[in-house]
């Protein structure tokens, strides 16, 4: 809510670092406890975030390096750096992302490339090339077979990790609401059935892996949409904008288990999409500017944002309540990651600080710790 303040609320209800704080909502059942436990610093801005499948590890993307750490002690345990990239000028590394065994780290930046890491040599396994413009976003599917990109050159592409091909997902409505329609973050669903793709024109598009045909078109944002985290039941969809909110999309008719009727794939097909489509539910709102990456819980009951405001929320995920705002940052959260082994949160923000916190759940002594990753802010 609007009147939580560090300066008036109650003692009960926050908790104070030397340079950060944590302020919980006074409506609701008071479920999370703070504290900070380490500080890291980094030398450029940090673009985005992302954990390995077991918790274990957290890769960073930066100005032409990809760091890995030791979520437990945040010691960095790995640089990677392309030495064959020109010198000259920034080469911002937009998105990472393990591989489900952990052993291979994919990477993409503004030189519209996508590099495939392997871990252990710090060497370049692949390089897949074919994007436009520059990538924003790498998602892998659950068995490390695909990974879905998306890039400023309003596609989305669907990778082959064995054998290097690529389906394309092309965005070409006569009716967007703008001429930009370039693809600002991607997702794959759990079943692996499903790309839904966030983009500038307002849109949360949702194709078919097998087909590539645009089975959904998802409208409500008011501005850009700027990160899109399916639910870990495949069931819900969320999406983070520039309007300054979130939206939980209700896509359960989209599974069934069996992925789209033969019916709705030839009416996308032929043009004739739905236009009911799956409903927004949900609203998410109390940010003040931007939001610029969202991430849903292991479990699915919370929802994370990280906003232009400098603050961190968690959201209870079947209401859209606001559970408490984690503010400390001096400058845009512009990434933010949890764990799929639970407990553990990341954000990639400008002030070139990393900041390690760990919590308990009230009442339940469930540790839960913290990541803030940040860097000095440049372009989103």
């Amino acid at each position: 809510p609007d009147d939580l303040d560090i300066h008036t609320v109650a003692p009960g209800l926050k908790k104070e670092g030397t340079d950060w704080f944590a302020i919980f909502n006074p409506k609701v059942k008071r479920q999370l406890d703070v504290s900070l436990v380490h500080t890291l610093m980094h030398e450029s801005v940090v673009c985005c975030v992302r954990f390995s499948a077991d918790g274990k590890y957290l890769a960073t993307g930066c100005n032409r390096t990809a760091q890995i750490y030791d979520t437990k002690t945040g010691q960095k345990t790995c640089v990677l750096v392309d030495e064959a990239a020109g010198k000259s000028g920034d080469l911002y590394i937009r998105s990472v992302c393990f591989s489900p065994d952990g052993k291979f780290l994919a990477t993409g930046a503004e030189d519209k490339q996508i590099r495939i890491w392997d871990i252990g040599k710090k060497r370049i396994r692949n390089v897949f090339d074919g994007h436009q413009q520059e990538i924003y976003s790498l998602d892998f599917s659950t068995d490390g077979r695909l990974i879905v990109s998306g890039s400023g050159d309003k596609t989305a592409r669907i990778w082959d990790m064995v054998d290097g091909t690529s389906k394309v997902l092309t965005i070409n409505d006569h009716d967007s609401l703008n001429n930009d329609a370039g693809v600002t973050s991607v997702a794959i669903s759990p079943n692996g059935q499903y790309v839904a793709a966030g983009s500038l024109d307002t849109v949360v598009r949702i194709w078919d892996v097998a087909t590539g045909v645009l089975v959904e078109r998802l409208r409500g944002h008011r501005d850009s949409v700027y990160s899109v985290a399916f639910t870990p039941d495949g069931k819900g969809l969320v999406s983070g904008s520039l309007d300054k909110t979130l939206k939980y999309w209700d896509v359960s008719a989209l599974g069934g288990g069996g992925g789209p009727s033969a019916a709705l794939v030839k009416r996308a097909k032929d043009g004739k999409r739905d236009e009911k489509g799956s409903p927004c539910t949900m609203n998410f709102n109390g940010h003040k500017d931007y939001v610029l990456s969202v991430a849903v819980s292991h479990d699915g009951q919370w929802v994370v944002s990280g906003s232009k405001d400098r603050g961190v929320q968690f959201w209870d995920a079947k209401n859209a309540v606001v559970q408490c705002r984690l503010q400390g940052h001096k400058n845009s959260v512009i990434s933010v990651g949890l764990s799929p082994a639970g407990g553990i949160l990341a954000t990639g923000s400008g002030d070139r600080e990393a900041r390690i916190c760990k919590s308990e759940r009230v009442g339940v002594q469930l540790c839960l710790t913290f990541i803030f990753i940040v860097g000095n802010y440049g372009p989103v």
